[in-house]
């Protein structure tokens, strides 16, 4: 995994988490705790609420992201750009300054007035963006979207059989979606990826938003450190069915849990709860980089086969090797004796693990394996049927 140098800050899996507060400076964004339209107040507000609470990264918001809202121009975003600036330049804090736009002639504007790095939501839509990027050599966070500047996210909508395949469509779920999108129009060498979460279309359901979290390390196979902005968002909430002024709870779960998986900022309103899970995460995440003597060692972060296709994919080798790469492990209880025999048969004919003591049993292989094994339980002990289904669906 490669690390992302932000205006001298680092971001990856050798520092600890950033967190990345958040500022906007349109009257129309939902969370009116962070919008200021007067410099002064708003330097205030991330002197004290944002760098004050821990905030590494301050994100600048021109316009709201929220779909119920019409999408601003270019020169209607450069009109409000005056108050960003005028408000960082106002601020006695240290900390990284975002732009977030879509525009790369924006984001060239802001970056020539003293903005650090870009937060992209419309993922390089505009083709500029990653061309400007370079220009300034900044770190640009790009969230996963289709190539449209007005539909940022909205990755439902996008024709998956024109793009890809017809049968890539039919296999494809929203998670791969979402790093499908991430790879389009390419990334820069200080790309910081975003799997967008959150309700961007009405076609996004809540567990479109569950299945990426769930699936959150695979995204680390595209070598790129990863934001998430999960901070209040719907697919937490209704877990508890809590609104949203009482979600933090929620979301400081996740947080901990994101970091865990493998998430290197963290785009939060709540900077101090947020760092303070975001470290509970990083402290009981497993240490992946270590040194052999000279020679880098990164143990990859993979506990599934779609988490180990990615990387190989990334490395130029064979996906289908991916099922050779993890060791899944489970204990059956309950089965009678004729499958009890005949899984330990299949078992030893494949080297897979088969412990067994009292009325369970462990068994542990490759995936393949386990498949495999189940199919030929099957066949020689017919009520072991049901559960070489249950078997099938969990191995995928």
């Amino acid at each position: 995994m490669r690390n992302v140098d932000a205006a001298g800050l680092g971001i990856g899996d050798d520092y600890p988490p950033r967190i990345m507060g958040v500022l906007n400076v349109s009257e129309e964004s939902p969370y009116d705790p962070s919008v200021y339209d007067d410099p002064g107040e708003a330097a205030a507000y991330v002197d004290e609420d944002l760098i004050g609470e821990g905030a590494d990264i301050v994100d600048v918001g021109l316009e709201s992201a929220n779909k119920s809202f019409s999408v601003l121009s270019a020169e209607e975003e450069l009109d409000r750009l005056d108050t960003a600036v005028n408000a960082i330049e106002s601020v006695s804090g240290d900390a990284v300054f975002s732009i977030e736009t879509r525009y790369a002639e924006v984001a060239d504007e802001a970056l020539s007035r003293g903005f650090d790095m870009v937060n992209d939501i419309c993922g390089f839509a505009d083709p500029e963006m990653p061309n400007v990027c370079r220009e300034y050599d900044v770190a640009v966070a790009k969230m996963a979207s289709p190539p449209d500047l007005e539909r940022p996210g909205a990755l439902e909508d996008v024709d998956w059989a024109e793009r890809r395949s017809a049968e890539w469509e039919r296999n494809a779920s929203y998670a791969d979606y979402i790093y499908d999108a991430l790879k389009q129009n390419g990334l820069t060498d200080k790309t910081i990826v975003d799997p967008a979460f959150g309700g961007w279309s009405e076609e996004k359901t809540l567990e479109d938003d569950r299945e990426t979290f769930r699936r959150l390390r695979e995204f680390r196979g595209l070598d790129r450190p990863m934001l998430v902005s999960i901070n209040r968002k719907n697919f937490l909430r209704s877990i508890n069915d809590r609104s949203t002024e009482e979600a933090l709870p929620v979301s400081l779960a996740a947080t901990s849990m994101a970091v865990e998986r493998g998430a290197h900022i963290v785009r939060t309103h709540d900077v101090a709860e947020t760092r303070d899970a975001a470290l509970v995460g990083d402290t009981f995440a497993r240490e992946r980089i270590r040194d052999g003597d000279g020679i880098r060692i990164e143990e990859l972060d993979v506990t599934t086969t779609d988490e180990a296709r990615r990387h190989i994919e990334r490395l130029g080798g064979d996906p289908d090797a991916a099922t050779a790469c993890t060791m899944r492990v489970f204990e059956l209880t309950g089965l009678t004796r004729d499958a009890r025999r005949a899984l330990a048969s299949a078992a030893a004919d494949r080297n897979a693990v088969f412990e067994t003591g009292g009325d369970g049993v462990l068994l542990a292989g490759k995936p393949a394996d386990l498949s495999a094994i189940a199919a030929v339980t099957a066949e020689r002990a017919p009520e072991f049927g049901p559960t070489e289904r249950q078997l099938r669906d969990i191995l995928g």
